[in-house]
């Protein structure tokens, strides 16, 4: 399967996803516009996310940094973050358990 072939879905206001769902974990590869907001937010997934291209400003627990292409963050479960596209990014996010509001 491509990447490509699987429906993408707007979430969030700019941020477009592709999903696939295991019986354990839910992997989103994300197409993100410039300027798009990610609104201060917990769940209860564990959360890794993978900058593939573009600048991504993320807050986790009141601190702030810039994530660029080869970088990744770890978002504990339940741990408050908010984001913003700085530029287009791609980004690949795994969440686990399964995204079930993401089906």
């Amino acid at each position: 399967m491509k990447i490509s072939e699987i429906e993408q879905k707007e979430i969030i206001k700019g941020f477009k996803g592709r999903f696939l769902h295991t019986a354990s974990f839910t992997i989103a590869f994300w197409e993100i516009d410039a300027g798009s907001i990610l609104p201060l937010h917990s769940h209860i997934h564990e959360q890794t996310t993978q900058v593939i291209e573009g600048e991504f400003e993320m807050t986790l627990n009141g601190e702030t940094k810039r994530y660029t292409p080869g970088t990744i963050l770890s978002i504990p479960s339940n741990a408050e973050h908010q984001g913003k596209a700085i530029t287009n990014c791609k980004i690949t996010d795994i969440f686990s358990p399964v995204r079930e509001d993401y089906k």
